[in-house]
Order: structure tokens, then sequence, then C-alpha cells
């Protein structure tokens, strides 16, 4: 059994870790990647903002003072955080409940019927976005009174 010497050989390529800092502000992420990003995210902004999604819950529901409270909250603001603030953290909100929910079902459909592909990735990750962010202005013309 002959070897071959290792200056036939070619040479292999050498992949290195990517650098936080040179690499990541110029690397182009695929669609699918971004909308999986964006459904962790989504789903973090929702749990850090649970105690606003509650107080929001129990202060529209406990009686017709408190309501009046929660509208108030909104249009003159809470304390010292003004009411555009309140519907900026709610739009917020709702991008991210409406995202999670989308992204959520499109992993659910892959998980389902075995699509993974790099083309029904593109698409459904597309039809995330287009979604979710068609609905979020709706919801945001709606909550900042535009009809």
């Amino acid at each position: 059994m002959t070897e071959l010497s290792s200056s036939s050989r070619s040479k292999r390529p050498e992949f290195r870790n990517l650098n936080a800092f040179k690499d990541l502000p110029s690397y182009r992420w695929p669609l699918a990647s971004l909308v999986s990003g964006m459904h962790r995210a989504s789903g973090l902004i929702m749990f850090l903002l649970m105690p606003f999604i509650i107080w929001m819950f129990d202060t529209s529901l406990s009686s017709e003072i408190s309501f009046a409270r929660f509208t108030s909250a909104f249009n003159a603001g809470v304390g010292f955080i003004p009411g555009v603030l309140v519907k900026l953290v709610a739009l917020a909100l709702i991008w991210a409940y409406l995202h999670h929910f989308f992204a959520g079902m499109r992993h659910i459909r892959m998980d389902i019927f075995h699509t993974v592909s790099k083309e029904a990735g593109f698409k459904t990750a597309r039809l995330v976005l287009v979604l979710s962010l068609t609905l979020t202005v709706v919801l945001g013309a709606k909550l900042f009174g535009l009809y």
C-alpha cells in the first residue's frame, strides 16, 4: 500500500470561528434564520412584558372605574410615563404576539409536513413577515386612532 505524499494532496479549506465584531455585521443572514431569531425575540418580549399584560388585563376588567383608568393610561399616560410610550409598548406587544403566533404556525407546519427546504423556508418566512407586519400596522393604526 502506497501512501500519497502530503505535498500531492490538495489543501483542505480551513474554517475558523466568526469574529462577532468583524464578521457578523457584514454577514448576510438567510430570511428563514432571521424569522427564527425574531421568533425567539418575540417570545422573550412577551415574557418580559408579562407584568404589563397582567396589569392591562386586570385594570381593564376589574370595574368601570378601573377601565376608565386603563383608557386614560393610553391617552394621558401613567405617572411620569407619557401615553405615547404606553401605546408604543402595547404596539411592541402586538407585534410580538402576532409574529410569535405566525412563526409558531410555520414551525408546526414544517413539523407536520416535513417541508424543510430552502425554497419552502424562504416562502414561509416571507409569509410570516408579511402577515405579522401587515396586521401590526393595521392594529397600530387603530391603537393610535387613525381610523
